[in-house]
């Protein structure tokens, strides 16, 4: 099967080498542009990135001269890891045919734009369909995945709408990573927590709404919770980690949320698609976990570890939860969701000959 040819937008940051490292030997996307700012343009990929990742960059990728910002682009497909003062040329792209998925804060929220987590919603892919009538797109959107930290809240409170959710409570432990390179100040952070991370309390109490809301036609209808977060900057390279407080409207026994937690799968072909974990929610029984260190790498990055489950005094319960915040809450997740437009026929004529071309997990 020839692969389908990808560009990656600010791929010389974190997120956008994690798009590279994790795009390296995918079965159906390859990475055949790179684009960055006007100070890299011009130059090869592997001599001007300065790569922040375990080992080195991909050879397939490596010799690849970086466009500029406003080069034009072949590839029918677009990863965007822009900051969100870069992130307006996303909807110029879509415009010109190009499918766009975005890790990039500017566009979540917009009424028509999917905030896309496959196993949670994926029926709310349907809004390309309203976004290209209302545009006036023919091949090309901009399709969301959420802030990092919201990933975890969501795909735990998810399995748990059955059971009604109506407020939820977040505080966050999040890696430095979340904040990009070079990010945080050594002298800030070491021996040292920061308990203000710029933005993300907003996000936290309105995107995992939206994503766990229901697709009501040309739009979502929110879920309708009362949402509260407080936001750390914690001394650990990656993985986010919440404890949440969640109140349930029918208040089963911890055992039937445990369950519920371990049996949750998305709809189909969401389960077969090549970057979807085995078990998207994993129930860890021991005290102390779910841990960063021992705990992100879970399904490739891209499995939430939940864990201390118990009984709450003022909302019902409380637990703690996990996510690998680069992979599954950032690049992991934009290019499932570009797996899911690929097998749901979103990507113009590319079709996969199949989803069981899947990495082992």
């Amino acid at each position: 099967m020839q692969k389908l040819s990808v560009a990656i937008l600010g791929a010389t940051g974190a997120v956008g080498q994690r798009f590279i490292e994790l795009l390296e030997n995918h079965p159906w996307f390859e990475v055949k542009e790179v684009v960055g700012s006007s100070r890299s343009a011009g130059r090869p990929y592997g001599e001007m990135v300065n790569w922040v990742l375990d080992g080195s960059v991909p050879d397939s990728v490596a010799g690849l001269t970086v466009k500029s910002s406003d080069a034009a682009l072949d590839s029918p497909l677009v990863f965007s890891a822009l900051p969100k003062d870069a992130a307006q040329v996303e909807f110029e792209l879509a415009a010109a045919g190009h499918m766009v998925c975005t890790n990039a804060s500017l566009n979540r929220m917009a009424e028509d734009v999917p905030l896309l987590l496959p196993e949670v919603n994926a029926d709310h892919i349907a809004l390309i369909d309203a976004q290209r009538r209302k545009r006036g797109f023919t091949t090309g959107a901009v399709v969301a995945n959420s802030n990092c930290t919201a990933m975890p809240v969501v795909m735990a409170l998810a399995p748990l709408r059955k059971f009604g959710v109506s407020k939820y409570l977040v505080v966050s432990a999040q890696a430095t990573s979340g904040a990009g390179y070079p990010g945080v100040a050594s002298l800030d952070i070491l021996d040292n927590i920061i308990p203000y991370v710029s933005g993300d309390e907003d996000k936290l109490e309105t995107e995992p709404l939206k994503m766990l809301g229901r697709l009501n036609g040309e739009r979502v209808d929110m879920l309708n919770a009362v949402a509260s977060a407080s936001c750390n900057r914690v001394p650990v390279i990656d993985g986010h980690l919440v404890v949440v407080s969640v109140s349930l409207d029918t208040a089963p026994d911890l055992d039937e949320i445990i369950t519920a937690w371990d049996s949750f799968r998305g709809p189909h072909p969401v389960p077969s698609l090549p970057s979807a974990p085995e078990q998207p929610v994993r129930y860890l029984p021991q005290i102390d976990r779910p841990q960063p260190r021992r705990d992100r790498s879970t399904g490739r990055g891209m499995t939430t570890t939940i864990g201390r489950l118990r009984r709450c005094p003022l909302l019902g319960y409380k637990f703690a939860a996990l996510s690998h915040n680069t992979i599954r809450g950032a690049a992991g997740c934009s290019i499932l969701n570009a797996e899911l437009l690929a097998a749901q026929g979103y990507l113009g004529d590319f079709r996969p000959v199949s989803a069981q071309m899947a990495f082992g997990d």
